[in-house]
């Protein structure tokens, strides 16, 4: 008599190495293209500012809503005096841009030096009459995308909650609504908000692109899932009403930080879910928020088929092949459960941080798709020491390494294929529409080589010397 062996279940190591990512401060690239009524004012060294400028200098035409506050060693020996600079920085900001909010972004010197940033905020937006949000995002504690975890976490308690309604104010609203249905059927108005269902108050949390925000709000508007807000919204002034009780959800694994002050701060509940990351996870994503609000899932089965069936062209490249991930922005364990369901295998799972108890979902569906596969489980190794890392590369011979900048060159030098990680943290890759374009990148390497063995190199040296 056999006895049926249960699954092996995932295996974490933790090497204590160090952040091989982008600083923190690097989210100033995309926030405050989303939080467009923002101003982000970095407090830090010349050495931020260097960064700030190479890293970002390709929007430079675009004439970005960030400056960098330079700290000299006046600063750095506490001979000059903190808030007076501070002072006059914004209000030259608010003198030229009047956001609607600005944004201190400390580093790793305001750190060291324990600059009081928390303390300055309060006093000086009282003064000037803009809020002030801090947030710490240096790297001596943050990887890469953490640094949108602070500053989200610092937004949730300027989050507002509901005051009992004037009189005046119910006025207003009623005529607003009044104007934007002007020209419209009663009978039509009246469809469009039987279109949810009722249930709690839902708040989404994470900075996507709106096309992606628009998709994500659509696809639970199939459901009848009414989404309240979203955080951050596309203006400061927008904020999401947030109150205890209120169900909130993530899009995405770094922001464990966020979730726990929307939780411990706010008294919201947070929905564990895996991340709408690829057809199985946007499925996945759905099904929880709508099993917590207890409503019936429709048509999500069809839909995920039909996904799948749509990008059989890319799966066919990467079906059978290894995937290594070295560790840099977080969507690691996220992008390996959907490359594994798109029929890869995954050895190694690096990740600079893994906050187990916010991504207990994702872990889930990762080790159920393993087992759904009948492929070897990824071991996840937190903090990865990148000399022993290395060593495991060129004993496992993968197939395809996603790495940070710093390490793609050499290993490509030794013919192994590399992606950046940063590409996938600025692509769109949200949602059921987007996971073409998951491939698309994930592919590129693999396709590139083949073309490059089918046109020979001899040829393509001939080729190049004419040009």
């Amino acid at each position: 008599m056999t006895v049926a062996q249960e699954p092996s279940a995932l295996n974490f190591e933790c090497e204590t190495g160090n952040y091989h990512t982008f600083c923190p401060i690097s989210c100033v690239a995309w926030l405050y293209q989303k939080i467009e009524d923002s101003f982000f004012l970095v407090i830090g060294t010349k050495t931020c500012g260097y960064f700030l400028q190479n890293a970002m200098g390709v929007m430079i035409f675009a004439e970005p809503r960030y400056a960098m506050a330079e700290l000299e060693e006046g600063d750095i020996s506490a001979k000059l005096n903190d808030y007076e600079e501070l002072k006059r920085l914004c209000l030259q900001i608010k003198r030229d841009r009047n956001p609607s909010v600005i944004v201190w972004i400390g580093t790793c010197t305001t750190e060291i030096i324990k600059m009081d940033l928390e303390g300055l905020a309060p006093k000086l937006e009282s003064e000037i009459g803009i809020p002030i949000v801090t947030a710490r995002a240096n790297g001596l504690d943050y990887a890469f995308t953490q640094g949108e975890d602070t500053v989200l976490a610092a937004m949730a308690h300027k989050c507002p909650t509901k005051a009992p309604k004037l009189e005046s104010e119910k006025k207003e609203r009623n005529a607003v609504s009044s104007l934007l249905n002007f020209g419209r059927k009663k009978e039509d108005v009246t469809e469009q908000e039987s279109e949810y269902k009722d249930h709690q108050p839902l708040v989404l949390f994470g900075s996507l692109p709106d096309p992606v925000v628009t998709n994500l709000t659509l696809e639970l508007k199939k459901q009848g899932v009414k989404v309240s807000g979203w955080l951050p919204s596309k203006r400061y002034t927008e904020l999401p009403v947030i109150e205890e009780g209120y169900y909130v959800a993530g899009v995405n694994p770094f922001l464990s930080r966020t979730a726990t002050t929307l939780m411990r701060r706010r008294k919201t509940k947070l929905i564990g879910a895996p991340f709408p990351i690829g057809p199985d996870g946007t499925r996945a994503w759905i099904e929880k928020i709508c099993s917590v609000l207890d409503i019936e899932p429709q048509g999500l089965e069809e839909r995920e088929a039909k996904i799948w069936s749509s990008l059989e062209d890319y799966i066919q490249l990467i079906r059978g092949k290894s995937v290594f991930f070295m560790g840099d922005n977080l969507l690691e364990v996220s992008l390996a459960r959907f490359l594994i369901r798109c029929g890869m295998t995954c050895p190694e799972i690096g990740i600079p941080y893994m906050d187990k108890r916010y991504q207990k979902a994702e872990l889930d569906l990762l080790e159920k798709t393993c087992n759904e596969m009948g492929v070897t489980l990824p071991t996840i190794v937190e903090k990865p020491d990148n000399y022993n890392q290395i060593q495991r590369i060129y004993n496992l011979k993968p197939d395809l390494v996603i790495t940070g900048m710093a390490h793609a060159n050499p290993l490509e030098a030794r013919g192994i294929n590399t992606k950046w990680s940063v590409e996938f943290t600025f692509a769109q890759i949200h949602g059921f529409t987007n996971a073409r374009d998951i491939l698309e990148l994930a592919t590129r390497p693999l396709r590139r080589n083949n073309n490059l063995k089918e046109l020979g190199w001899e040829k393509l040296v001939k080729e190049e010397a004419k040009i």
